[in-house]
């Protein structure tokens, strides 16, 4: 949980370096709170599946637009690339897969252009 919370902390840092395992569980525990939330409010009857996401679960993912995208970035980085290759994302299916590609790599050896290695190593 101290992963999904250290991003939080960095609601709209663009700039420095993120680890594999700090992306991953940030988005792991995003998307199970999601879910959860997802589940509630069908229980609920808070939402029509006909009309998309009920208005909590939206409210969710549209507070943490900024902090994904921001920790994207800084994974890219760790990557020793630049964070403009979000931009893939609007290449269907072939771009999705290339950023995923990108975001699973280990990180730049030593310190890059973005800053030192938040590994430590």
């Amino acid at each position: 949980m101290n992963w999904y919370i250290d991003v939080l902390k960095k609601y709209a840092v663009f700039s420095g370096r993120a680890r594999r395992k700090e992306y991953w569980m940030f988005i792991l525990i995003s998307t199970i709170i999601t879910l959860v939330l997802s589940v509630i409010e069908v229980a609920a009857s808070l939402n029509d599946p006909a009309t998309g996401p009920g208005l909590i679960s939206g409210l969710y993912s549209l507070a943490v637009f900024i902090p994904s995208i921001a920790v994207l970035v800084r994974r890219l980085h760790d990557t020793d690339r630049t964070g403009w290759l979000l931009l893939l994302l609007l290449v269907p299916l072939i771009g999705a897969i290339v950023l995923i590609v990108f975001l699973a790599t280990d990180s730049s050896a030593g310190d890059n252009q973005y800053g030192p290695n938040p590994k430590g190593a």
